[in-house]
């Protein structure tokens, strides 16, 4: 019976977690959208229009796109956070469990961190195709000569037709130190703290994984080589492009998150009851 319970509430906390990632990325993905464009504009190369700023960005993608360009790749976004908070909870709660029983006192906060850590890896491996397709689709402008996926579907045909299986997981290497650290932090200090931290990951995450050119050519071979790059040619605040909307995104984000995560595991408490 306790055994029972003790798995019920492990699937709570995932869909606590997973209507709580969709209610996020619902309210914020248009910042999302103008984040990934700033963090792949070297200034070198790109097929991307140029904003001044955060407020610009919003108001031509609006005007030039449509609500279809401020939410582009709002699909694999809504999938991915969805996923991504419903295991990270699940996979956090299961972590806590198998370290608790090693020992008969509460867990340090080094093992809260460690299965935070653990949950987060976890969660990169079982994501990150889903990522790489919303940052194509977010890239996707009418600059763009390439034929544009049609969406989440398509894009994942084409991708294994043109570039196989392995191209669905670039990125992987700045996203599990971005993961890890980040729902560690998350755990530790302050969403804003986790954000300083992690944010040049996500720069390097996003570059490479941009779609390659008309002749299968990509714009960067790996992550070594985009960090390389970006410290030459556009120095420190090259790991910084598209800082503001992130924050903007994310500091508001945190908070619906564990609002509605805490909401709807308490509406779930009381029904189970």
């Amino acid at each position: 019976m306790v055994g029972l319970d003790s798995r019920q509430r492990q699937w709570e906390n995932a869909t606590a977690g997973a209507i709580a990632g969709f209610a996020t990325v619902a309210s914020m993905h248009p910042l999302d959208v103008v984040r990934t464009r700033f963090q792949v504009n070297d200034g070198r190369f790109s097929n991307l229009p140029s904003y001044k700023n955060t407020a610009h960005a919003l108001f031509t993608i609006a005007r030039t796109e449509g609500l279809r360009g401020l939410y582009a790749g709002f699909n694999p976004a809504v999938l991915g956070s969805t996923i991504s908070w419903g295991l990270y909870f699940f996979f956090y709660s299961r972590a806590k469990q198998r370290y608790s029983r090693r020992r008969d006192e509460n867990l340090s906060p080094g093992l809260h961190l460690a299965s935070a850590a653990e949950a987060g890896a976890l969660v990169c491996f079982c994501t990150n195709p889903v990522w790489l397709v919303k940052t194509r689709l977010q890239l996707q402008t009418p600059l763009k000569q390439t034929r544009s996926y049609s969406g989440l579907y398509d894009a994942l045909r084409t991708i294994l037709n043109e570039e196989g299986w392995r191209a669905l997981y670039k990125g992987i290497v700045p996203s599990l130190f971005l993961n890890s650290i980040d729902y560690a932090v998350l755990g530790a200090t302050s969403k804003v703290a986790a954000i300083l931290l992690t944010y040049p990951f996500q720069v390097i995450r996003a570059r490479v994984q941009q779609r390659p050119s008309n002749e299968g050519v990509p714009r960067y071979v790996d992550s070594w080589h985009v960090a390389r790059e970006t410290a030459r040619y556009e120095g420190f605040r090259g790991f910084y492009k598209g800082i503001t909307p992130n924050l903007l995104k994310n500091a508001p984000a945190a908070s619906i998150t564990f609002v509605v995560y805490e909401s709807v595991l308490n509406l779930l408490h009381q029904v189970r009851k």
